[in-house]
């Protein structure tokens, strides 16, 4: 509790500092196998083995690196234009400093607290991610990202419900390297990578990563001297060593330190209620994407700070064994400072407004994981244990920053941090929590000797030991009892079929589970604990290649029952405090998400490929009891699904004598979807267009390349609503926040 109380402080001096001072398979391009002109193998870990992705029973889309860099994705965030149509990012309101992700409608309202979770793991080079903040970071050389739909309770553990999600790094190649990359973009945006791999000394090959991506806001804050919204400031660096003294051995270590400076997005107001007074004189209504906010107000960047070590070795006593440790160690910070816009409080004279949210957390995390890989003559199988611990605290305070005038609201001026503090006690609330997860699992898949070996029977279970306590200790500046602890144990089983139809065609059937922990809620009034959900999937799905390896379609059908379903209710009365309170409940009865995905991709002549991809979610929910309304029933909606999700992409390589001229187009769209669980409104919805245009390998002397690319975002420069609601009964009416407007740049990469 010392630490959390020096936290408390450290964010007090700074906000009254600040406030005082001024405050693919997504349509994932497949790579080509120039040897033969078909579709190449693309190689994938889901099953914790090197496996085929087309031989794989399982739904993954996947990314490879030179699709990120089509799409010009330089953090998960530019993922939220529905690259992957399964996969929803969004950030936590119009924070952009947490992300949310979520994958078959699973996907947690605000999973940014040291005493929750989320329903989508995030690995980094198989290490397990706790915390929504620092998912924003930039990423590094990425090798590709895979996405693996539904339950991935058995290999990959608890807080898996939806899915998983992958990030696998470039490993060190034990050859000299250099890639240097630098770029500008609109909006004062530059981009600096720096990518070097040494040369193999004592059997050791290091490789070092250094990024830097810079942009200023997209909408202009009137108020003189203050930061505009959606601004972003990411730098990183990774460096790693891979010890090979023998075929039979390796040590990986690497470590990774990142900064993400953010502002939050603008939350600007869409209509006016008409039941309401009118709005204050220097209040707009803006039904269409502001360039400029109506009302300026004190902001202040959101910083997070992260770093993590982790160990990987591997050690093969023999053939066909294998056995790996992961070894990791992470610490994150992060600020959240969120005055989004000014638009959540009713006019009146002299009025206090401009609720600025001011957040912080503090995590530690460590995980240890051994795994025992192997195959015999008819069984792969792979077995393991695993160790998660992690401690986190988190503190929030909500003063206003701004007063009108006695008149109209016409003008409006900065109030004092004192005075500010005065409004409301420091803080608003404070807690801390933390978490202990141990598990032991097991997967094996036998191959029977009938039917030419082309039945695969798979089945697998997983057993997890939870344990989590806190405190929260102070709400509202004063000091509390409140605490909880839970205390459980899981078993996750799963079953597959597969059939081999041809060399080519693959059919399988799979029943999967997985559970996402209890916990306890730190916006609640009193820290009320919650049990955990379960998710049981049942799904068939078909890959498949054809034309002579020059086409794939892979199709996936599912039906999820969600038991226990946590669902948020929100409370906000900002006449009588700016503390918002979030209560988590669990829905009795079970909830049930059906869909289809497919993926289809097709190369008709040597170097043009053709992708798309589809994915149609639909749900029953039963009704909620909502605590602040006396447990009344209500109905509650999944959050950032669309019932139509669609991507598709053009790639297309030209080969000249000196040169090679590539060219990318993508286009991404989406229905509307709900933003809130409680929330009936709807989004917009979205068609975002992607371009990059490129003239690569051009040689400069003997020893190296350069290439030149044109790329730019959000083409036609569409927009939409990706949050939208109206927050509470005293809002002015509906408020909604907009994706980004066109961003385009030029790029240089000189490699050698």
């Amino acid at each position: 509790m010392t630490v959390s109380r020096r936290v408390l402080h450290s964010l007090f001096i700074s906000v009254s500092t600040a406030i005082g001072c001024s405050v693919a398979h997504a349509a994932a391009p497949a790579p080509q196998d120039e040897a033969t002109g078909s579709l190449s193998e693309i190689v994938v870990t889901a099953e914790k083995r090197e496996t085929n992705l087309q031989t794989t029973p399982v739904s993954i889309s996947v990314l490879g690196g030179d699709d990120l860099k089509n799409r010009t994705v330089h953090s998960l965030e530019d993922l939220m234009d529905g690259s992957v149509p399964s996969l929803r990012i969004a950030p936590f309101y119009s924070r952009s400093s947490a992300l949310t992700v979520g994958i078959r409608g699973i996907v947690p309202f605000d999973a940014n607290q040291p005493s929750r979770d989320a329903g989508v793991g995030v690995y980094l080079d198989g290490v397990y991610l706790g915390r929504s903040q620092g998912l924003g970071a930039a990423l590094y050389d990425i090798d590709r990202i895979e996405v693996l739909k539904g339950p991935q309770g058995t290999l990959f553990g608890r807080n898996s419900t939806g899915g998983a999600v992958d990030i696998v790094t470039r490993k060190p190649s034990g050859e000299f390297h250099v890639r240097q990359v630098g770029g500008v973009s609109n909006f004062g945006g530059y981009r600096v990578e720096t990518h070097v791999d040494l040369p193999r000394v004592a059997n050791i090959s290091v490789k070092l990563d250094a990024i830097v991506n810079k942009r200023n806001g997209t909408v202009e804050n009137p108020f003189e001297d203050q930061r505009d919204f959606n601004e972003f400031n990411r730098r990183g660096f990774h460096g790693e060593a891979l010890w090979e003294p023998s075929e039979y051995f390796s040590a990986d270590y690497s470590f990774d330190i990142s900064y993400d400076q953010t502002t939050p997005y603008y939350n600007q107001l869409l209509d006016h209620n008409p039941t309401l007074p009118p709005l204050a004189g220097a209040v707009r209504v803006q039904p269409d994407r502001a360039d400029v906010a109506d009302v300026g107000v004190p902001e202040q960047k959101s910083i997070g700070r992260t770093h993590g070590h982790a160990l990987h070795m591997s050690w093969h006593p023999m053939d066909n064994l294998e056995l790996k440790s992961i070894t990791s160690y992470r610490e994150l910070s992060q600020s959240q400072f969120d005055n989004g816009g000014a638009h959540a409080t009713k006019f009146a004279p002299n009025g206090k407004f401009s609720r600025y949210s001011l957040a912080g957390l503090r995590q530690k995390q460590y995980s240890q994981e051994f795994q025992l890989i192997g195959s015999t003559k008819r069984i792969d199988y792979v077995g393991g244990v695993y160790y998660y611990h992690e401690h986190g605290e988190d503190n929030a305070w909500t003063p206003n920053t701004l007063q009108w005038d006695a008149l109209n609201g016409a003008t409006y001026f900065r109030l004092p941090s004192l005075e500010a503090g005065a409004q409301t006690p420091f803080p608003d609330r404070a807690s801390n929590a933390v978490a202990n997860s141990a598990a032991v699992f097991g997967q094996a898949t036998w191959t029977p000797p009938v039917i030419d070996d082309r039945l695969h029977l798979t089945a697998g279970a997983r057993y997890t030991h939870d344990k989590k306590h806190g405190d929260l200790f102070m709400v509202n500046g004063a000091p509390t009892p409140f605490n909880f602890r839970v205390s459980s144990g899981q078993v996750n089983p799963s079953f597959n079929v597969a059939y081999d139809v041809t060399q080519s065609v693959h059919l399988y059937g799979k029943w999967g589970t997985a559970y996402r922990a209890g916990g306890a809620n730190s916006r609640s009034i009193n820290y009320r604990s919650f049990g955990p959900e379960k998710v049981g999937t049942y799904e068939v799905g078909l890959k498949s290649e054809f034309l002579d390896r020059r086409a794939r379609l892979n199709l996936a059908a599912y039906s999820s029952r969600y038991k226990s379903m946590q669902v948020d209710f929100a409370a906000v009365n900002l006449e009588k405090s700016n503390r918002g309170t979030l209560e988590t409940v669990n829905i009795p009865g079970v909830a049930m998400i059906k869909g289809i995905e497919a993926d289809a991709t097709l190369m008709p002549i040597q170097g043009l490929t053709l992708t798309a991809s589809y994915a149609f979610t639909d749900y029953d929910l039963p009704a909620a009891a909502n605590p602040f309304k006396g447990n009344a029933l209500e109905a509650v909606y999944l959050v950032y699904t669309p019932k139509n999700a669609f991507s598709a992409a053009i790639d297309y390589a030209l080969p000249f004598k000196s040169f090679t001229l590539l060219t990318h187009l993508d286009a991404n769209m989406a229905g509307g979807y709900h933003a809130m669980a409680s929330e009936p409104l709807l989004t917009q919805g979205s068609f975002v267009v992607n371009g990059r245009l490129s003239v690569e390998d051009i040689a400069i002397g003997k020893a190296g390349d350069f290439e030149l690319a044109f790329w730019v975002r959000n083409l036609f420069n569409e927009e939409h609503t990706f949050v939208a609601g109206t927050l509470s009964a005293t809002t002015l009416g509906t408020t909604g926040i907009y994706n980004d407007p066109r961003t385009y740049g030029v790029e240089t990469t000189l490699k050698f």
